[in-house]
């Protein structure tokens, strides 16, 4: 089996290790990298700078530098008579140069005659300003001008590029030793800072693992100044938090929903006990008790698909639509609603006043919600009570003539689960008006309670739509909402 590194081209690799760095190491390989390329392109431009300063003021020494012409005239008569000059004191080398191109040099080693020192000779040139090699292989830089009087005599004079050279040979040393010094201490640096600024990223980290392994919620990080680590440890912090109350909450609704499961389970199972012992024994019930049997069987079975259905509603997230959203006729809806609720509450008077109202819902999520909202009426209302409805621009209500509702109880009438004390005897889960606050919400509207003047509760729910449907958009018909 082939290691896949070596399957990586090779232009890749270091990128990849780069990548497999720590956070910390790969911004101080950054930081000393971007200081050595800073400092690079300092020391290179120092080092230009001061070589072309040298330069100039050794063409400018070179300018300044000419031989009287007794001394010109002294070297030729000591070349003529076969005698080498002696050298020019300090480091200069001085040759004469005639038109026919021999040369008489007072130095060291003989500088070969260029054209441009020929052509100043000739006349041809005012001046000639090169570098060359002389014989003993040194390179210098050579500055020829014409010697005063007749033509067909120059004079040379040069210094060797080895005084440069040492002194940008040190001056070479010196950056380099200071630019290593500043890569390191950058290095350095940018290590120390990458483990300062990375120190509330560690704990970060420290907390985010200690949670995953661990699945405490409660751990909350420091918070320090207004930058973006202070930012995301409140994010963490707000989203433990968010977490925490969501778990407390599911737990909570496990726990509540068991124990509303509870009752009709230990009731059904208690009858079903009876009827099976009957056919057991072959000791037959009572007809009246038999029917009276079933008919809590009946009874408990429907409860239990009720809530079930309430808890199905509830477990899906508060940002899930339960369907996709039309415009729908509120008060065709509210018809359909009605129906039901006279079915459930016979005895009872509706007194009903619909205007049209049209808005954007999922219609089988409108409908349950409003039948909830007729059912608590119907429970709570005496018998041969009246239940008055009325939707108008939008805001419907619903008024039972029943107990009501303390104050002290009005702020957890949509808590799931939730049952006022006078209710407890009666059937149902808790979970209607929590399905009725998320549905309103969803819709983008507004609901709530209150007690009702005279005695009784009154229910006003809003609904953002209008009175008529936009001709844009289709409309739910109305006769096919018993369907829906």
């Amino acid at each position: 089996m082939t290691d896949p590194s070596a399957r990586r081209p090779r232009a890749l690799r270091p990128l990849a290790w780069f990548r497999s760095r720590p956070l910390r190491s790969r911004l101080a390989l950054l930081t000393a990298a971007a200081v050595a390329f800073a400092v690079a392109a300092v020391s290179l431009a120092c080092w230009f700078v001061t070589r072309a300063q040298l330069e100039a003021e050794m063409d400018a020494s070179l300018r300044s530098t000419r031989l009287d012409p007794n001394g010109v005239q002294s070297l030729l008569a000591l070349c003529r008579q076969g005698t080498t000059p002696p050298p020019v004191a300090g480091s200069y080398t001085v040759q004469v140069i005639l038109a026919n191109g021999s040369v008489c040099t007072s130095g060291k080693a003989a500088i070969p005659a260029g054209p441009g020192d020929l052509g100043v000779a000739r006349g041809q040139l005012e001046y000639a300003l090169h570098t060359v090699k002389d014989d003993a292989g040194r390179e210098m830089r050579v500055y020829t001008y014409p010697q005063e009087g007749p033509i067909g005599l120059a004079v040379s004079v040069a210094r060797p590029l080895a005084e440069i050279d040492n002194s940008m040979s040190t001056l070479r040393w010196v950056l380099l030793l200071v630019s290593g010094i500043g890569v390191v201490g950058a290095g350095a640096a940018g290590l120390w800072v990458a483990r300062t600024g990375l120190e509330p990223v560690n704990r970060l980290t420290g907390a985010v693992e200690h949670v995953a392994a661990t699945e405490d919620l409660t751990v909350r990080i420091p918070v320090e100044g207004e930058d973006e680590i202070a930012r995301l440890s409140r994010s963490f912090n707000a989203m433990t938090a968010a977490l925490a109350t969501s778990r407390d909450r599911q737990a909570q609704l496990i726990a509540d929903a068991g124990h509303e499961l509870r009752t009709p389970l230990t009731s059904l199972r208690t009858n079903v006990e009876l009827l099976a012992r009957s056919e057991e024994t072959g000791r037959a019930i009572p007809p009246d008790d038999r029917r009276a049997l079933m008919a809590s069987v009946k009874a408990q079975m429907t409860e239990l698909a009720s809530l079930i259905g309430d808890l199905q509603e509830l477990a899906r997230p508060d940002t899930a639509r339960p369907g996709p959203l039309e415009v729908v006729p509120l008060h065709g809806i509210l018809r359909t609603a009605l129906d039901r609720a006279r079915l459930r509450g016979p005895e009872l008077t509706f007194v009903t006043d619909l205007a049209p109202w049209y808005v954007r819902a999922e219609p089988a999520a409108l409908e349950r919600a409003l039948v909830n909202v007729l059912d608590n009426a119907v429970k709570f209302s005496p018998p041969r009570g009246e239940v008055e409805v009325s939707l108008m621009r939008g805001e419907l209500t619903v008024r039972d003539h029943g107990p009501g509702i303390s104050a002290d109880e009005l702020p957890h009438v949509f808590d799931r689960f939730w049952r006022s004390p006078s209710a407890r005897s009666l059937p149902g889960s808790g979970l209607g008006l929590s399905i009725v606050a998320r549905t309103v919400q969803q819709a983008g509207g507004t609901v709530a309670l209150a007690p009702a003047g005279g005695g009784g509760t009154l229910v006003r729910l809003r609904l953002p739509g209008a009175p008529t449907p936009p001709p844009e958009l289709s409309v739910v018909p109305e006769e096919g909402l018993d369907e829906a």
